[in-house]
C-alpha cells in the first residue's frame, strides 16, 4: 500500500464486511496499513478514516478532528489511531448532526450519534488505551467505528429527506 491507495467507495464489497481484530502488532503490513491511512486522509482533507476504507478488513481506525474544507467548524486535536477499538455509552442522547464520508463523495446526511462515549482501543504498539469522548471527536469515532461494522453513515440515517448534496450543505453552513 502506498499513500497513493485509493478509498473504497460505496458498493465495494470491503465496506460490508466485519473487519477482523488486529493480533500481530510487529506485522510490517499492519505497520504500512498505518502510515498509508494517515497519508491517505490528509490527501482527502478527513477527519477520520477506518482500515476498510483502503481494503483491508482490520479493526483500525483514525481520528482527527481538525478544522478542513470538509468540516470548517471543527474543534481542533491531534490524531489518534485505534486498534480493535469498543465503546460504551456514556450519555444515551443522540443529537442529530451533518455527515459526509470519504468513501461516499458528493453526499451529506444528518445522522443520530451518541454525544458522549468512553473508547477503549489499543495503540500501535498493542497497549491496552482508555479515552473519553464527546461532541464531534465522538462522532467522529462512531462514524468510523461503523466501518469496522461493516456499515456506512447512510445506514444511519432516519429519513431519507435528511440527505443532501455536498454542494447544498456548504450553502448551508456558509449561511
Amino acid at each position: 500500500m502506498t499513500s497513493k491507495t485509493p478509498i473504497a467507495q460505496l458498493g465495494a464489497e470491503v465496506l460490508r464486511r466485519q473487519a477482523q481484530p488486529v493480533d500481530d502488532f510487529a506485522s510490517p503490513e499492519f505497520h504500512k496499513l498505518i502510515e498509508t491511512m494517515h497519508a491517505t486522509m490528509l490527501e482527502a482533507n478527513g477527519v477520520g478514516i477506518a482500515a476498510p476504507q483502503l481494503g483491508a478488513s482490520w479493526q483500525v481506525l483514525i481520528i482527527a478532528s481538525r478544522p478542513t474544507s470538509r468540516y470548517p467548524h471543527a474543534p481542533e486535536m491531534p490524531p489518534i489511531l485505534m486498534v480493535n477499538p469498543r465503546f460504551e455509552i456514556i450519555d444515551n442522547s443522540l443529537h442529530k448532526d451533518w455527515e459526509g464520508c470519504l468513501s461516499v463523495p458528493g453526499i451529506r446526511a444528518l445522522v443520530p450519534r451518541y454525544l458522549a462515549i468512553d473508547v477503549h482501543y489499543q495503540n500501535q504498539q498493542g497497549e491496552l488505551c482508555r479515552l473519553a469522548l464527546q461532541d464531534f471527536p465522538a462522532r467522529v469515532f462512531q462514524h468510523e467505528f461503523d466501518h469496522l461494522m461493516g456499515l456506512v453513515y447512510l445506514d444511519r440515517v432516519e429519513n431519507n429527506q435528511d440527505i443532501i448534496a455536498e454542494t447544498e450543505f456548504f450553502k448551508r453552513i456558509a449561511a
